[in-house]
């Protein structure tokens, strides 16, 4: 993974938290608000509101798509730790100022509470949705 260890850590605790609570602790909130600064509030939101749908293909292949804040659908691929939104690349890639923008954060932080949308595809469906992601960067 490309998470720093102090980071896969915590939300292995706040999975393990959720699972025997169904509920996430103020003191796993404020790690979690300190190691990933200003994308953890606005994460958990994303969250809440059940924006993260894992997209599925028939051959196994894996994304993640998240409803933004502001209506747009970003893609996301935690195997690579990429999203397809302008933060993700100024302040991840271009300046380093976050290890992930809220975008990513709500992938791991709704895999670890199991609050993912499922969304089965099919291949050329797939295809598809990352066609149209070239599309817009282009």
């Amino acid at each position: 993974s490309t998470l720093p260890a102090v980071a896969e850590e915590l939300l292995r605790e706040i999975k393990k938290a959720f699972q025997e609570s169904s509920h996430v602790p103020d003191d796993l909130l404020l790690g979690l608000k300190f190691i990933f600064g200003p994308s953890a509030v606005p994460a958990l939101d994303l969250v809440d509101q059940r924006s993260v749908t894992r997209v599925r293909s028939p051959s196994g292949r894996i994304l993640y798509q998240v409803l933004g804040s502001s209506g747009k659908l970003y893609t996301c691929y935690s195997s690579c730790h990429f999203c397809t939104c302008p933060a993700f690349g100024f302040s991840v890639l271009q300046k380093s100022e976050s290890l992930l923008c809220k975008h990513i954060l709500a992938v791991y932080l709704s895999q670890a509470l199991g609050a993912c949308q499922e969304l089965a595809v099919s291949e050329e469906q797939l295809t598809n949705i990352l066609l149209a992601e070239e599309e817009d960067e282009g």
